[in-house]
């Protein structure tokens, strides 16, 4: 028996209601990212704990590498179980455990505390990314996709929006930002528990081109995971991009710490020069997306996207160092949002299609595969780059960042799909005895 707030649709949504679905879906990922945001109180949090951010840093790593097996595990499950069986109770009860994080009065609990939100919230963003799949279709998905990235960008904007006008109203506590941040959340979980539907198993294993056009395949049951370990060209979408997110992961992470430290920036203009890149990085990705989709062609955008991305780090790293104008510097790091942007939808699209042609079922499964990996290079980032730093400063660590980027690139030899469009000839029908030839 399925629980109250599934919806299962047997027949496939079109229209309106597809795109509110799927509006439905990318809520959901911004509710996942928003709700376990803490970069806005950490300065705060770090000094009442008395935590330095090594021991920070410890905590993260560990806590990013609990929902990494979170991640892999929900795929998996939401492709036997369902989307929404498992998607609301993470984000509902992630959201509650703000109110626990509210009352944190030493490090070893914050520690617990966010390794279970962690843990639920890792399952809950990657089954996001499979309901952007499932409402879909190849015609729009890397459009689609565009927008599931504004999930982690927009939970970041309005964790920063709602700490910019109300810490000042609390005397600057940052107990009261995890309370709103659990009443924001519950309120926006209740929207999505109102709304939120999903394709039957049926419909997911059907391979969608556009709205009307189904490719159905008769396949029934849930799939085998082990299905997608024995394709080379999954791994190298996996790897590869794992590789690409080194880069993505440091300027989340590190960035306005590279503009500080690498260039002599104030924190303020670093994070204006970040905002800006972000804003760059939204707009490119729904404009690429959108091209990407109606030439249905992936693989040149992502090695045109990621070819600029390898020159301007280069060229970044050169610069590293006083002396720099900050507008020089601002210009350079905008590009690179905007050269990521390029690369990353595209290649997101591929990554689904090529998981779909080999088993539509298990959309879930790969993603939550892909997420798991993910998170474990982000522990050992957490863990790594900072001695490294120490050592070398950041260029080393950015050449570090560059290789992955090089890795990300050759990795793309291997992935499916078009190089080039190609013309599509519709055959027309020879007249027969039943159906003679007609003259205009």
């Amino acid at each position: 028996m399925k629980p109250f707030y599934v919806r299962e649709l047997s027949v496939y949504p079109v229209g309106r209601r597809r795109i509110f679905l799927l509006s439905i879906a990318v809520l959901a990922s911004l509710v996942a990212n928003f709700e376990t945001t803490i970069a806005t109180i950490l300065p705060l949090l770090m000094a009442d704990l008395g935590m330095s951010l090594t021991v920070y840093g410890q905590i993260a790593a560990l806590s990013v590498l609990v929902g990494g097996l979170s991640a892999g595990f929900g795929g998996i499950l939401s492709d036997r179980w369902g989307r929404i069986t498992i998607l609301v109770p993470t984000l509902t009860i992630t959201a509650a455990c703000n109110f626990l994080l509210a009352t944190v009065d030493s490090v070893t609990e914050l520690f617990w505390i966010r390794c279970l939100m962690l843990f639920i919230e890792g399952a809950g963003i990657t089954i996001t990314a499979s309901l952007v799949r499932d409402f879909s279709p190849r015609m729009g998905r890397a459009q689609a996709f565009a927008f599931w990235t504004w999930g982690p960008v927009g939970a970041s904007f309005l964790a920063s929006f709602i700490a910019g006008f109300t810490l000042p109203l609390f005397g600057n506590a940052w107990q009261s930002q995890a309370i709103i941040m659990g009443v924001v959340s519950l309120v926006m979980c209740a929207v999505i528990i109102w709304k939120i539907a999903e394709p039957s198993a049926a419909l997911r294993a059907e391979v969608l081109q556009d709205e009307i056009a189904v490719a159905a395949e008769g396949r029934a049951g849930h799939g085998r995971v082990r299905e997608l370990f024995r394709h080379p060209h999954l791994w190298a979408h996996v790897l590869g991009n794992t590789g690409w997110q080194v880069l993505y992961w440091t300027f989340a992470i590190f960035g306005q710490t590279i503009l500080a430290g690498g260039f002599g920036m104030e924190a303020a203009a670093a994070n204006r020069v970040v905002a800006l890149g972000i804003v760059l990085n939204a707009v490119a990705v729904v404009i690429v997306g959108r091209v990407s989709d109606r030439i249905q062609l992936r693989k040149p955008f992502t090695a045109v996207g990621t070819v600029l991305t390898v020159a301007t780090l280069a060229y970044l790293i050169s610069l590293l160092g006083p002396g720099v104008s900050a507008a020089h510097v601002t210009v350079v790091f905008a590009l690179l949002y905007l050269f990521m942007g390029v690369a990353y939808v595209p290649w997101m699209a591929n990554f689904s299609e090529d998981a779909e042609d080999v088993e539509s079922r298990l959309q879930g499964s790969a993603l939550g595969i892909w997420g798991m990996v993910v998170r474990v290079m982000i522990v050992a980032l957490l863990v790594v780059s900072p001695p490294v730093v120490e050592a070398g400063g950041w260029q080393t660590w950015l050449g570090v960042a560059l290789a992955g980027q090089v890795v990300f690139l050759v990795s793309m030899a291997a992935f499916k799909g078009r190089w080039r469009r190609t013309a599509v000839s519709v055959p027309v029908p020879r007249p027969t005895a039943d159906s003679p030839e007609r003259t205009p």
